[in-house]
């Protein structure tokens, strides 16, 4: 088999990339701690200590900047969720993995303040939640209806529709403890996640338990 070789990038391409990285974590730090509508382009610039046109250069709006922030904050979770959801792995241990992963990463000071962010501002400014919904809970929505989907196409699952049967696990993930945390109370004891994401697990399977027996495996 040939081997492939990546080129070497150069001392600017590297420059750049190190400089935008910068801005994404100023700006993250930013939207976390002042909201989206708190966040402006120039007090990043400021926070920068560097002229407005470097910022400009690298995103055309803070709109442009919020959305490239979530990308970055999502996307390593998300291939972790699809590693989680292979269609090949057994239905009821991915569903038990993916679950409590899934309470934790929502658990996290940061995604508490996130979720905060967007509850308190999508009725100012709605590409807010918009662009939230788009990056985050739909895409792993659609990961779970996915993974679902061809659990109920081999017979394993009722038949049904699998982004509702998603919406339901993750609307019992988002219950509860997670409300109380949004409304400042205490964090999630990782013994109590456990126990929660099994719960959510052992109903889900009742409720979608296939009609008649599963179709073996090809």
């Amino acid at each position: 088999m040939k081997e492939t070789h990546t080129a070497p990038i150069g001392r600017r391409e590297e420059r750049r990339l190190e400089r935008r990285r910068t801005i994404l974590a100023v700006a993250a730090q930013s939207f976390l701690e002042n909201g989206y509508d708190g966040t402006t382009m120039s007090g990043i610039s400021a926070m920068l200590g560097g002229s407005k046109g470097t910022l400009w250069n690298h995103f055309s709006s803070k709109e442009e900047l919020f959305e490239t922030f979530l990308d970055e904050a999502t996307a390593v979770f998300k291939q972790e969720l699809m590693t989680i959801l292979e269609p090949s792995r057994d239905l009821r241990p991915a569903l038990e993995t993916f679950t409590q992963r899934f309470i934790q990463k929502i658990s996290l000071p940061d995604s508490i303040k996130l979720y905060r962010l967007v509850v308190g501002e999508s009725g100012r400014s709605p590409e807010v939640g918009s662009i939230f919904y788009a990056r985050a809970p739909g895409a792993v929505e659609s990961i779970l209806a996915r993974f679902l989907e061809d659990h109920m196409k081999a017979g394993r699952l009722r038949e049904d529709d699998p982004i509702a049967a998603g919406r339901f696990i993750l609307a019992q993930c988002t219950g509860g403890d997670h409300q109380r945390m949004l409304c400042g109370g205490p964090a999630l004891d990782p013994d109590r996640a456990r126990g929660h994401a099994l719960k959510i697990v052992e109903i889900f399977m009742r409720l979608y338990a296939p009609e008649q027996s599963p179709k073996p495996s090809a």
